[in-house]
């Protein structure tokens, strides 16, 4: 991917804006296919390494009315199915096209609470765009309807616009629900749970609502006060917040069922527990878990260090472990904090990484350095305890693991140093064992994730959970997805109680 400026996209969809409009007779499908796709404007690569704002810019109108028209408004539409929350696709990018944004916006939040959101963070390249006849037809995904960037835009047109409106509110139950935990799944159910005319408490452990949208992904892929947008509309509907409020330690799960008088509750408290390697040297200092290091920065804003009072080591040489889009937020954060080399170790290649495209390549833009098939045999030590460098060894691949891709085999002999004085790991998150440690009776797997129904239904009446804490790591849009299935079945059983 080679970095075009924003003002060069935008002339040149003009250019080709005005040859679209001017034509007399409507678009044929050999005509749609003919537009470019629209590349997303961003930041230059070497201003934006020095600031924590958002990369990309999002389209203009033209770029979007142009990508808009490259749908084929498919009579099957198969990026429906794709869809884990069922949008209406072709709906909202036919009003685009139409010059329609509100029509768009309002299509999108049929199915939808964080279309903001969701255009930012979620991966559409494998859900949504994957299934694009005009992908498939172009033969790359990449070349699919960019359906992600579009609801982005209408998204963002709603809210610059101040056009955001507070839902509708049926009558008062009487009928109190609890929600733990406020990321995605968490706001989704509330959303939906308040509407019917039911109470709203959410329950968040950190002094700011938002879950993974506020402590994991950095500013500069999904900015805060997005967020707080719609953690403003759930407050405006009538739902309580109480932050600072640990379940299973300020209050247990029984507590709130049997003495607090709460008639159901949602856990959706993701999966915030680090893994680690579980090598020589993990516990030195300069070593940190991606969680630990992106809270640090992204909640705390470690990175504004002339108002921020959080320590955070300013490191010069880096390391990161793992190759999802953790991996990537904790690589570019440490390169907006300071470091000299950021590098990127990840035990398979490049076309096995996990991580989204798009943001492997900002990274890459933004220097990071990549190290593909090798893996860290041990952290090493100064004699303070600190960390002074990593001993790697190389691998190749085999055959194909349990996840379908193909299995790294370490090569004997292969151990080399990389100097460092920082150490991230970022492979992957469990759930926090709290609650399941503070409530007998309630399910969980081997993994820690709460056992749920095909509706969200717990082992224990009254108790519905989603999102991350029983999926595992995700994506905000499947968690969502959880979430209204859930919501969907509480608002049911409060009906009939």
């Amino acid at each position: 991917m080679t970095y075009i400026p924003a003002e060069t996209l935008a002339a040149e969809a003009k250019k080709t804006w005005a040859e679209v409009s001017a034509k007399k007779e409507p678009l044929k499908p050999k005509d749609r296919m003919a537009i470019p796709a629209q590349e997303m404007p961003s930041q230059d690569p070497a201003i934006r390494r020095s600031n924590m704002e958002e990369v990309a810019l999002g389209y203009s109108a033209e770029e979007a009315r142009l990508e808009a028209l490259r749908c084929l408004q498919c009579t099957t539409a198969p990026c429906i199915a794709g869809c884990p929350v069922s949008i209406n696709i072709p709906g909202f990018i036919q009003a685009i096209a139409d010059g329609d944004n509100k029509k768009a916006i309002d299509i999108l939040k049929e199915s939808s609470l964080l279309p903001a959101v969701c255009g930012r963070v979620c991966p559409q390249e494998t859900q949504c765009q994957a299934p694009c006849t005009v992908g498939k037809a172009l033969k790359s995904v990449d070349k699919a309807v960019s359906i992600g960037r579009l609801e982005r835009y209408v998204a963002d047109w709603e809210r610059e616009n101040g056009l955001m409106e507070i839902p509708a509110i049926k009558p008062n139950t009487g009928k109190k629900v609890g929600i733990i935990g406020t990321g995605p799944a968490g706001l989704t159910v509330a959303a939906d749970i308040r509407r019917e005319g039911h109470d709203v408490t959410l329950f968040e452990a950190f002094h700011k609502p938002g879950g993974v949208m506020v402590y994991g992904i950095p500013e500069f892929r999904l900015p805060k006060a997005i967020v707080q947008k719609e953690i403003d509309t759930l407050t405006a509907m009538g739902c309580e917040l109480k932050t600072n409020f640990v379940i299973g330690r300020t209050r247990k799960i029984s507590d709130l069922l049997g003495e607090d008088g709460f008639d159901a509750l949602f856990i959706g408290t993701g999966a915030g527990l680090p893994r680690f390697m579980n090598i020589e040297g993990e516990n030195l200092v300069g070593v940190y878990s991606a969680n630990e290091y992106l809270t640090r920065s992204n909640l705390m804003r470690a990175y504004d260090k002339e108002r921020a009072a959080t320590p955070v080591f300013d490191s010069e040489r880096v390391a990161v472990l793992g190759g999802g889009n953790v991996a990537m937020d904790a690589a570019r954060t440490a390169v907006r904090l300071g470091a000299k080399e950021v590098y990127l170790i990840y035990r398979r290649t490049e076309v096995e990484m996990p991580a989204r495209v798009e943001e492997v390549a900002h990274a890459k833009e933004e220097g990071v350095i990549f190290h593909f098939l090798q893996n860290p045999k041990r952290i090493l030590s100064d004699e303070r305890g600190w960390v002074r460098g990593i001993e790697c060894l190389r691998y190749e691949l085999g055959e194909p693991d349990a996840s379908g891709r193909r299995r790294p085999v370490e090569i004997k002999g292969s151990e080399f140093e990389i100097e460092l004085d920082t150490v991230i790991v970022a492979i992957g998150n469990d759930s926090n064992p709290l609650i399941r440690q503070t409530t007998p009776g309630l399910e969980t797997n081997k993994w820690g994730n709460i056992i749920v129904d095909e509706n969200g239904k717990s082992s224990i009446e009254r108790i519905y959970a989603g999102g991350d804490i029983v999926l595992g790591a995700a994506t905000v849009i499947l968690a969502m997805g959880e979430g209204r299935k859930a919501a969907a079945a509480m608002n049911k059983m409060l009906a009939n109680s």
